[in-house]
């Protein structure tokens, strides 16, 4: 039987995103990585077309092009990834505040994504010392969720948000994936990860209540779910290598993607009383241009109507948990209305939903 709350749904009340100073066109980065990986034996000539393929135009980045064509060490890594990372979390939180007519103060919850780079103290607190959130304001950091914390730390916090009604909690995410680089390691995948990630951040403030200061404009946010499925810690995440973070990803996830996802979808929808008909739209994680295609296979859509996703990795790439919030914004900014599937895949190999209905 589907599940049955009465309870008053929680709302989005604002949602903000910042990416760092630095713009990156995809040609550019193309034309520097074959000069960083000359050595690889034609490896790379075979791998070039991926940047074409990508469907990307241009990123973002924290460090200019002329930083990738030296070696870093973890220690220089992890200081630039604290500085920055802290920076853009305060620039979206202060523009959600913004947004909302909120103060730091009004914040009760902060629920904190990322998986790109190690605090301690956390992120959460790093942010606290820039604006002046409450001494008492409760903290749940989420580490290692990958491409699916967007929609998992969303989903928490509607969960932390519908448990105590009236509480305001913040959602922060970022990451600073172009810290990862590796120029000595002349791996496919190393490689092809160049053509994909890029740096970002966003922050959304969720409410749960009956009083006026939730507007029926702010999206419901409503039921949420997550797969793991068995036998896939290898597919995606990161390996922990002399000179800092690797990345795993298989060349099998559109494969995943297209044969494993729509099952999993059909059952959380069906716990929940949603028929396929009942969705208005998409609002998909676009870890790349062929798992997006997968997508569309998997859900039975037209080619390209995951539009709000594609002009995402266009314009940004793939900026792992960070990026389906940015889909989220853009389709807010069309005025999109109904109801949405959000949607992302990250590391377990895990697949995470969450249902919004926009109005």
């Amino acid at each position: 039987m589907p599940t049955q709350d009465t309870s008053p749904p929680p709302r989005l009340l604002a949602l903000a995103t910042a990416v760092p100073p630095h713009d990156l066109a995809q040609d550019a980065v193309a034309d520097a990585a074959a000069a960083i990986f000359s050595g690889a034996g034609g490896g790379f000539a075979r791998l070039r077309p991926v940047y074409r393929h990508a469907k990307i135009d241009r990123r973002h980045a924290c460090v200019p092009l002329d930083w990738f064509r030296r070696a870093h060490g973890p220690a220089e890594r992890n200081r630039l990834f604290l500085d920055h990372a802290v920076a853009l979390l305060a620039e979206a939180a202060a523009a959600a505040l913004d947004r909302a007519g909120l103060a730091a103060s009004d914040i009760d919850t902060l629920v904190t994504v990322c998986s790109s780079g190690i605090a301690t103290p956390g992120l959460d607190t790093r942010v606290m010392a820039r604006l002046p959130f409450r001494p008492d304001v409760q903290r749940l950091p989420l580490f290692g969720l990958g491409c699916a914390g967007g929609v998992l730390g969303l989903a928490r916090a509607a969960t932390l948000a519908r448990a105590d009604p009236g509480s305001r909690v913040m959602l922060l995410a970022v990451e600073l994936c172009s810290l990862t680089f590796r120029p000595q390691d002349q791996s496919p995948t190393n490689i092809v990860a160049t053509a994909l990630f890029g740096d970002g951040a966003a922050a959304a403030i969720v409410r749960c209540g009956d009083d006026p200061a939730i507007g029926d404009a702010c999206p419901r946010l409503g039921p949420s779910g997550e797969h793991t499925w068995p036998e896939t810690l290898d597919v995606m995440g990161w390996d922990v290598a002399d000179d800092g973070l690797r990345v795993v990803f298989s060349r099998d996830i559109p494969v995943l993607v297209r044969d494993r996802l729509r099952p999993v979808v059909d059952g959380f929808l069906a716990r929940h009383g949603v028929a396929w008909s009942d969705l208005d739209g998409f609002l998909c994680h676009p870890g790349g241009a062929r798992v997006l295609e997968a997508m569309e296979d998997a859900f039975g859509l037209a080619p390209g109507r995951l539009s709000h996703a594609r002009a995402t990795l266009r314009d940004h790439g793939n900026m792992s948990s960070v990026t389906v919030l940015f889909v989220l914004r853009a389709a807010l900014d069309a005025a999109v209305r109904g109801r949405h599937l959000m949607t992302a895949l990250g590391p377990g190999f895990t697949a995470a939903m969450l249902l919004v209905d926009a109005g």
